[in-house]
């Protein structure tokens, strides 16, 4: 069993990396931390009217934990697709690959312990901002929403993964991105298997 997590701001191509390696990929499998969202009325409101959706607290992180767990002591029955990715390593047939992509990641200590690679996807603030605003939400983000918490937020949690000295941030188009995590994922695997 192999696990890579991505994390990324907001609208930051996680989910589009994430498919395109499940395809790539033997015996992959995908959990999304979007999957653990808290109903609206879970969710706090700041004191501008904002829900809090980009914090902790929004999401429930131990079932997201539990999943992950699951998945983890018994890949075959959590339902993962084992047919022929388009560039499948025949030594590699016999590996369990867990992707699990989500913007408040790396921040939860629990999950610290679960990755064998991990990755941190970044935009500009005006590519983010554009993404974003071509999305539907439920519920649909309020004036101001962006600007008011959600960039503020994507800062705050960045800060701390660069203060802490726990990630690289830098800056490569999503296909070379692709090509290099699946080239990491292989290596990793064969050291894995020696």
């Amino acid at each position: 069993v192999f696990t890579m997590f991505s994390n990324s701001v907001t609208n930051g191509g996680k989910t589009t990396l994430a498919e395109k390696l499940k395809k790539m990929l033997p015996n992959c499998d995908i959990i999304s931390q979007d999957d653990f969202f808290k109903p609206e009325s879970e969710v706090e409101t700041d004191e501008r009217g904002f829900k809090l959706y980009d914090e902790l607290d929004a999401l429930y992180m131990d079932e997201m934990v539990t999943r992950i767990h699951n998945w983890m002591k018994s890949p075959v029955s959590s339902g993962v697709v084992t047919e022929e990715p388009q560039n499948t390593c025949d030594n590699l047939k016999n590996v369990y690959i867990l992707i699990v992509e989500g913007f408040l990641l790396y921040n939860y200590k629990p999950l610290n312990e679960l990755w064998n690679r991990r990755y941190f996807l970044t935009l500009p603030y005006e590519e983010c901002k554009r993404r974003r605003s071509t999305r539907v939400y439920q519920p649909a983000d309020t004036p101001g929403y962006f600007d008011g918490h959600v960039w503020p937020m994507y800062l705050k949690y960045k800060n701390e993964l660069e203060e802490n000295a726990s990630m690289q941030v830098g800056t490569v188009s999503l296909i070379e991105l692709s090509s290099r995590v699946y080239s990491d994922i292989v290596q990793e695997l064969y050291r894995l298997r020696e």
